[in-house]
């Protein structure tokens, strides 16, 4: 028998998104990255709810600022591909939810600053993110 309450454990946010480990998941860019078999992309839903958006905010932000400082003195580095890798998913990903998201992608973007997005790896991770992530 199935009861339906006022409560709800359902997630619009694929739990693989909420629970993952991101930055264990970025050490496979440039090739497909996976978070319990979750492209990153498909992190960002248009149903989410505002709890779930400001934790899948924090997820990716977080995943970012760890990264942002290793690329800033390594702009030649695996975390400066898995940087633009995390970039490139995020604005794939966000691109169609119609803004709800739209704060995590800025704050995400905000962590490229003094990172050299113009380096060979980054501009690498970018466009694989964006193809594939």
């Amino acid at each position: 028998m199935l009861v339906v309450g006022c409560g709800s454990d359902e997630h619009r946010i694929p739990v693989a998104c909420l629970d993952g480990d991101v930055p264990k998941a970025l050490a496979g860019a440039p090739g497909e990255v996976r978070v319990e078999g979750m492209k990153l992309s498909d992190c960002f839903t248009r149903d989410a709810d505002p709890a779930e958006v400001q934790e899948i905010g924090a997820v990716f932000v977080s995943a970012a600022s760890g990264l942002a400082p290793k690329a800033r003195s390594r702009p030649h580095s695996q975390a400066a591909l898995q940087l633009g890798y995390l970039i490139g998913a995020v604005r794939h990903g966000t691109r169609r939810t119609e803004g709800i998201h739209y704060e995590t992608r800025r704050r995400v973007e905000q962590e490229l600053s003094g990172v050299n997005t113009h380096a060979a790896e980054f501009v690498q991770g970018e466009r694989a993110g964006e193809q594939s992530g």
